[in-house]
């Protein structure tokens, strides 16, 4: 969609001022721990599951979708450009369009000046110190420069086309999900979701961009994320409630189980981890969930501890800013009766926890290399979402809604004053 799309929800008033709550310090709402039962979740996702949106619930078929026709799994030729805008800003962000074959070029000001068509439903993305964006599509991961904004290549995974299924959308579909480089920039790691079973965790030579190693992970790897050292490889296997880490010396992978509500539910469960921060401070692994807690994973002893959270929501993308200030994405309430809606947490260092109020359904999260802006994207997994993303000043609360190619999932800040890396990047 375009600036002039009905489809886009109504600004949530442009530069006007969002609530922030504080609530860090406020008792717990459910019991002892502040946090749902298991058993009353389950039983309220068998009433409520086919009204809500969804937001973590099984496949009721393989490869989701919107539509539109299976494609054939050929990576396609290199070189398709963009249409750029005179006068293309310093900094901008990328955002991968789900719904469509694109990653779109956004002025954080105005709004999409140029998209690179990449393959079907792009999902994440990783981007490096030399500009290349590296993108996690239903059947290769593309590469963009982003300098020329223009497709360089197209990586086909190693894993069959026959276990990945037809290249389509949704939520489901067989293909990359979460991506990462390594620090060096010699590697890029990509979750390959195969339907119906384990994922596989692919890893490309970025000089010679073929795939030199594979190792399998859990269910739906939806994010990937790198150890500061560059050793180890964390895929979060949504499905499978775990994170496998990956020895990057090709040591044998070992499942660390992150399930602080427990796999009751199994499939249907909407307990089930999505996105991992891998914290600055230590290298231990953070994982959100629900608002209400978060899961704090050593991934060399495999012991997790939980602490508390106050958003009170679903959550989904998060991200770390450079100072270890945790963002996390919420996406909306399980149940409307109890729950609370859209936000974005910035959860500081001493577990201070402010809560900004979203309008509308959100993914994941981008923030400016100095914290002050994050860039919240529209797309959603589920229904709900919308063709946009949300800029948000922190330190204020204030929220402006943007329009932003189409479904856009996974976001990017490019140039001198972001980080040049995407949630999920590590």
């Amino acid at each position: 969609m375009n600036a002039h799309d009905p489809g886009l929800p109504e600004a949530a008033g442009a530069g006007g001022t969002a609530a922030v709550r504080r609530a860090t310090r406020l008792p717990p709402r459910r019991g002892a721990a502040g946090g749902r039962g298991t058993r009353a979740r389950t039983a309220l996702l068998g009433l409520t599951a086919a009204a809500l949106f969804a937001g973590c619930a099984g496949p009721t078929h393989t490869g989701g979708g919107t539509g539109a026709a299976p494609a054939d799994r050929r990576s396609g030729p290199a070189g398709a450009g963009a249409t750029i805008s005179p006068g293309a800003p310093q900094v901008s962000l990328l955002v991968t369009d789900f719904a469509a074959d694109t990653v779109t070029f956004v002025d954080p000001g105005r709004g999409p000046t140029g998209s690179v068509v990449v393959g079907t439903a792009p999902y994440g993305l990783a981007v490096g110190k030399d500009g290349r964006a590296w993108v996690a599509t239903a059947d290769a991961v593309a590469v963009v420069d982003t300098h020329t904004r223009r497709l360089t290549a197209r990586v086909p995974y190693a894993t069959p086309e026959d276990r990945l299924g037809p290249v389509t959308h949704g939520e489901y579909r067989g293909g990359g999900m979460g991506i990462a480089l390594s620090p060096d920039g010699r590697h890029v790691h990509v979750g390959v979701n195969v339907p119906g079973g384990p994922g596989v965790l692919e890893t490309i030579d970025t000089r010679t961009r073929k795939v030199i190693r594979t190792a399998p992970v859990g269910r739906r790897p939806m994010d990937v994320d790198v150890s500061r050292d560059g050793r180890e490889v964390y895929a979060t296997g949504h499905d499978s409630f775990d994170v496998t880490v990956v020895p990057t010396d090709g040591g044998r992978p070992r499942r660390v189980e992150v399930a602080p509500y427990g796999t009751e539910g199994g499939l249907g469960s909407w307990l089930k981890p999505h996105h991992t921060v891998v914290r600055p401070s230590d290298g231990r692994l953070l994982l959100p969930f629900e608002g209400e807690r978060l899961a704090v994973a050593d991934p060399r002893s495999g012991r997790v501890t939980t602490e508390r959270m106050t958003a009170n929501t679903h959550q989904h993308g998060a991200e770390a800013g450079a100072d270890g200030t945790l963002f996390v994405v919420g996406t909306g309430a399980v149940d409307p009766a109890s729950d609370a809606g859209p936000s974005l947490t910035v959860r500081r260092r001493n577990g201070d926890e402010q809560v900004i109020p979203l309008q509308g359904a959100h993914e994941d999260v981008a923030v400016s290399r100095d914290g002050r802006t994050a860039y919240v994207t529209g797309g959603f997994t589920r229904d709900g979402h919308w063709n946009g993303l949300t800029v948000v000043d922190v330190a204020t609360g204030t929220t402006r809604r943007l329009s932003a190619g189409r479904r856009p999932l996974d976001v990017a800040v490019l140039g001198p004053h972001g980080s040049g890396g995407a949630a999920g990047s590590g």
